[in-house]
């Protein structure tokens, strides 16, 4: 579950520096946690402050190239997979967020509110923009396959 919160909001390629960051800090916070709470809604939690963060760092550095060059992908990816990693990371931070948490982490629309931070209404409002956006930029590129 962390890791698809984490690849789908960074993509293949930055997801396992979250994804470890996210543990590191759990390992530590661990033993403050109370009994009663929900240990997967905090690591979804921690992920979600993990993958921001790395965010905001990636736009503040600057890489000059002129070409990017091709990694090969570890896990299992298809081109589909790429298609819709780039189509999310397209979407505003909130549709973005509310698509991986609500369809990829499978979180309940309460939980992807309080990740959010706003309203029920408003996380059921940005999944179905996010999904919508979708429709109109990934769908039309998987409909015309990757040769064409």
């Amino acid at each position: 579950m962390v890791w698809r919160v984490c690849r789908g909001m960074l993509g293949p390629q930055e997801a396992p520096d979250a994804w470890s960051e996210t543990f590191l800090s759990a390992l530590k916070a661990y033993p403050d946690l109370r009994a009663d709470s929900n240990v997967r809604g905090w690591l979804v939690t921690i992920a979600h402050r993990k993958a921001i963060d790395q965010i905001r760092v990636a736009r503040r550095v600057a890489v000059p190239t002129d070409t990017l060059p091709e990694v090969a992908s570890q896990d299992d990816m298809s081109l589909g997979d790429a298609e819709l990693s780039a189509a999310l990371q397209r979407l505003t931070p909130k549709q973005c967020g509310a698509i991986v948490y609500r369809y990829l982490a499978d979180l309940s629309y309460a939980e992807v509110a309080a990740l959010l931070e706003c309203s029920e209404a408003a996380a059921r409002k940005s999944a179905s923009d996010g999904i919508a956006n979708l429709r109109k930029s990934y769908l039309p590129a998987i409909s015309r396959g990757p040769h064409q």
